[in-house]
């Protein structure tokens, strides 16, 4: 997985999270270099419009995404502890 996108209300708000090197660096020709903290750091936030939009120019550039509620993801994470 390249970039996991997490629900993390009830408006369909996601928050974008890389989860490898070529998903932070495909992310960052996509945002702006002032942003590019906020990207490391986990604290960027996209509408489900604007998630829809990069989920599929992500997926065409060969980019393996997941996207998960916020349930489904604390899951995830149990599972691999």
């Amino acid at each position: 997985m390249d970039i996991c996108l997490v629900n993390i209300d009830n408006n369909s708000n996601k928050s974008l999270k890389p989860t490898s090197v070529i998903g932070m660096l495909w992310l960052q020709t996509h945002f702006e270099d002032t942003q590019w903290e906020a990207l490391s750091n986990n604290q960027v936030i996209i509408s489900k419009e604007n998630s829809k939009l990069l989920i599929k120019d992500a997926i065409s550039a060969g980019l393996t995404i997941k996207s998960f509620s916020g349930v489904s993801m604390l899951d995830v994470f149990q599972k691999k502890n």
